[in-house]
């Protein structure tokens, strides 16, 4: 329909009023012609080419979108339960490995604290229980050689002895346990601050800090600040862009002509010039019962991340095989209105506009599907000129 409104545009453009009876008609025009004398051809540097019949490989074109690699994206999450103070990132951030992205109040953090002053407290009452059963041995030794005490009595001395030792070092390992749980696990000081008064915790130090395990973009932010969240609840996502996936519908007559390791040629709309080069790495595999298509997961490098997830995208994949179609030049597409358009070339200075539907783009040329044929020759440079020469005889016939 767009095709013919464009024709019908043009064949406006091209009539001419009914000239009046005392004037000399003029000379008729094919609609939509321009003509222009030699020496303003040479002048505006117009250059016409041939369009031509080429042997092309097959390919198939399948419609999709793009996501995050998921192989290179990693859930930010809470490792207790608590509450969000501070959310220090947004979506489309950049983080790094290690940044500090969150903040969040937890009881476990007092907790922590009081079992770790407990076993401070437990570890030196049981080294000063050692101190005395190791001077109880050594007086019994003493005595022992004297003859004031029995072997019996020294060698209870020894087991009790043995048996503080032994509680020592528990309390040391639960000493321990709890200072790792509080320094690296929950990544905060192991002791209060001494300026702290009790029962205030509105402090940095009392609040357990949310950092990034690998360095990205942030995708989504799953949670806000005065959220209440549980261990392992989601706080962020973060992925690597600089590596996307496209998951693209491949229809089921077509799943024989693929396989992995293929390449395929991506294009999207925000950037309608650029071909992006992919690598087919996975095949689904089950079938997509409404649409009766397969998805086809296609790895592409993004180091200059101009590929966003959610981005509409068309793959081309070579499926074996040639055909032949029309080709020229894509410097010779013109916008009309909206409409492709091309000025072939009559010879002897007259040019006509013509409305083309393309389709694959091939380097510098374009795929023709309709409006020209091979033979046809179309004007490659210049053709600015030739608008502007349409337009102005649009106007003065009006």
């Amino acid at each position: 329909m767009k095709y013919l409104l464009v024709m019908g545009l043009l064949l406006a453009v091209g009539c001419t009023k009914e000239a009046p009876k005392a004037e000399v008609v003029k000379e008729k025009k094919t609609p939509g012609e321009v003509k222009l004398e030699p020496a303003m051809v040479k002048s505006a540097n117009i250059m016409s080419v041939a369009v031509e019949s080429r042997t092309q490989a097959l390919v198939l074109a399948v419609n999709g979108r793009l996501t995050a690699n998921e192989d290179r994206t990693w859930h930010v999450d809470s490792f207790t339960e608590g509450r969000i103070l501070k959310l220090f990132a947004n979506v489309g951030d950049r983080v790094t490995a290690g940044q500090l992205v969150a903040q969040m109040h937890s009881h476990e953090v007092h907790e922590a604290r009081s079992e770790y002053q407990r076993a401070k407290t437990d570890l030196a009452k049981l080294q000063s229980q050692r101190s005395y059963a190791e001077r109880t041995r050594d007086r019994m030794k003493r005595l022992l050689e004297l003859k004031a005490a029995s072997v019996e009595q020294t060698e209870h001395a020894e087991s009790q002895l043995r048996d503080a030792e032994a509680a020592v070092k528990n309390a040391q390992t639960e000493l321990e346990r709890t200072r790792v749980h509080l320094v690296e696990f929950l990544d905060v000081p192991a002791e209060d601050h001494p300026e702290h008064k009790a029962g205030d915790f509105a402090h940095d130090e009392d609040a357990v800090p949310i950092k990034t395990r690998n360095g990205g973009t942030v995708i989504k932010r799953e949670t806000s600040v005065g959220a209440v969240v549980k261990a392992a609840d989601g706080v962020y996502v973060v992925s690597d862009l600089t590596s996307v996936w496209m998951i693209a519908a491949l229809p089921e007559d077509q799943l024989g002509k693929v396989r992995v390791g293929m390449n395929a040629q991506v294009k999207v709309q925000a950037y309608p010039d650029e071909v992006f080069a992919g690598k087919i790495v996975r095949l689904g595999d089950q079938l997509d019962v409404e649409t009766r298509t397969v998805p086809v997961r296609i790895a592409l490098a993004n180091p200059g991340q101009k590929l966003r997830p959610e981005m509409y995208a068309v793959a081309e994949i070579g499926a074996g095989g040639a055909t032949e179609a029309i080709v020229m030049p894509q410097a010779a597409l013109q916008d009309f209105n909206g409409q492709a358009v091309v000025f072939v070339d009559l010879g002897d200075g007259k040019y006509v506009v013509r409305p083309v539907r393309t389709g694959r783009v091939q380097g510098a040329n374009v795929e023709v599907l309709e409006g020209v044929v091979a033979g046809d020759r179309v004007v490659s440079r210049g053709a600015f000129v030739l608008k502007s020469q349409m337009f102005k005889s649009s106007l003065a016939e009006e």
